[in-house]
């Protein structure tokens, strides 16, 4: 069943960040455009808003639903919020380590979710995983409106997630000799925990000065640990492409491989590589939200209540929801699954057009797709398919085999995927390859002789390209919105 928790304000307000501290999470920046941060009232009064009837229907409306982000409550309410809860994707894989004592932490740092592992130094045992949602969602699901906070309000998110991942690293320790903390995230989470300007971020041609990996001591952060304890922040490698994806190609071996490999890190902004000992490119490009279930209508987190598969049975959907309650959502593999059985259907043309007299499709229950949501996969698919194309075609050799990393990446059904043109016809091969950026950072963080050499490889393999400067991409990123 979906959690029910109790809020009782001290005084009429805004509902916002105590429900964000509950895991409620505001895709579009908390401006009531998209209807992503519904809430059910179960007990208690919130009134509707204009912005509320803009969003939802009447009978959602009668049914008790809200907006969380523009919710105002008088007195104690008890609401529904099972549908926000998160499947963080952490990872376990043995990794040998170079001789060591102690205790080290290992942080993957994303634009959503938070992962830090606990990692002894001698064994290489992960002893410990912490996880959470990134707080800063409540200013905006992508980079982008995180960018465009942080000009307006200098120093706010900063601030957040560096308190936020030292109460982490705190509840981790636990008394424990701690040795070091590795950190690897996107430029722009980068800059943010680093203090670094984002207004080169923010503009074409989306180059920053300050990519490299930056040291720290807790007292210099204030976090609540020895003073002298170090933290490290991994290099970024150019643009949008961060220390995720450096530390995604360490733990994919790109610096060895005698044959192309492609990593794909899937997320709010999308992180690819194509390359070998020989020579690695990377870019980013700008998915949005959409294989995390932000900005589609219905979409949320792979939580309860997410259909997060759906498949074609006779002339209809079947549809598997997360935990054992009703639909309340759709996450991105389901997105990604359902275009391709109503493609399947003929519901949907190569164009991403609903069938002539369809205006929805109608999913488990009340949830359903809508044109719209349609669209913002396409605009996602588009992107990262351009990107992968390109890279590809620069990179000379044989076709490479394509790796998926992160949490769609890792749960999207690679059938699907192939069926509505997001996975290309020239990768033969693919293979979910889970949490590589946390994966990376263990590795790194248990090589501490070698880190420094293995870092300077790869630097120095790895070229950036930027994407939105080719005029190909632009051509590509069209002809790629079509679906199959």
């Amino acid at each position: 069943m979906p959690e029910r928790i109790r809020l009782d304000p001290a005084r009429p307000e805004d509902l916002r960040d105590l429900l964000f501290e509950r895991g409620v999470e505001f895709p579009c920046g908390g401006d009531s455009l998209c209807g992503g941060c519904r809430i059910r009232v179960v007990q208690g009064d919130v009134a509707v808003t204009a912005a509320m009837r803009a969003a939802l229907s009447s009978e959602e409306l009668a049914d008790g639903w809200r907006l969380a982000c523009c919710a105002r409550a008088s007195g104690p309410v008890e609401v529904e919020i099972g549908q926000w809860s998160a499947q963080v994707l952490t990872d376990e894989a043995g990794i040998e380590p170079e001789p060591g004592e102690g205790y080290g932490i290992a942080i993957d740092l994303g634009t959503t979710t938070l992962v830090a592992q606990l990692v002894n130094l001698a064994s290489g045992e992960i002893v410990a995983v912490e996880t959470a949602l990134n707080p800063q969602g409540r200013f905006g699901a992508d980079v982008m409106s995180r960018t465009q906070f942080e000009l307006a309000e200098p120093g706010v998110l900063g601030r957040l997630i560096r308190r936020s991942l030292g109460a982490m690293v705190a509840i981790l320790a636990g008394g424990r000799t701690l040795r070091e903390v590795l950190i690897a995230g996107n430029t722009v989470m980068h800059h943010l925990f680093c203090g670094e300007d984002l207004e080169p971020l923010s503009h074409v041609p989306f180059r920053s000065p300050a990519l490299a990996g930056r040291h720290f001591e807790a007292a210099e952060i204030e976090w609540a640990t020895p003073a002298d304890l170090g933290i490290r922040f991994l290099p970024c490698v150019g643009g949008f492409v961060g220390s995720d994806l450096l530390a995604g190609l360490v733990a994919c071996g790109f610096s060895d491989s005698d044959t192309p490999l492609a990593l794909l890190d899937l997320g709010t902004n999308g992180e690819i590589a194509v390359g070998s000992r020989d020579g690695i490119r990377c870019a980013s490009t700008a998915a949005g939200p959409a294989f995390e279930g932000g900005r589609i209508r219905m979409g949320m987190r792979a939580g309860a209540g997410a259909i997060d598969r759906v498949w074609r049975e006779r002339d209809g959907l079947r549809c598997h929801v997360i935990g054992a309650g009703p639909a309340r959502g759709v996450c991105g593999s389901g997105l990604v699954d359902a275009a391709a059985a109503a493609l399947d259907l003929g519901w949907l043309d190569e164009r991403g057009r609903l069938s002539p007299g369809r205006t929805e499709i109608s999913l488990d229950g009340r949830v359903a797709l809508v044109q719209s949501d349609i669209r913002e996969l396409q605009l996602a698919k588009g992107a990262i398919r351009a990107g992968l194309d390109i890279l590809a075609g620069e990179s000379g050799s044989a076709a490479p085999r394509l790796l998926l990393a992160g949490a769609f990446g890792n749960y999207i059904r690679i059938e699907s995927a192939r069926r509505i043109g997001l996975a290309p016809e020239w990768a033969g091969d693919v293979k979910a390859e889970g949490n590589t950026a946390l994966r990376g950072t263990r590795m790194l963080l248990l090589s501490p002789s070698r880190r420094s050499g293995i870092l300077d490889r790869l630097l120095s393999l790895t070229r950036h390209i930027e994407l939105a400067a080719m005029p190909e991409f632009q051509d590509a990123f069209v002809q790629r919105m079509a679906l199959g």
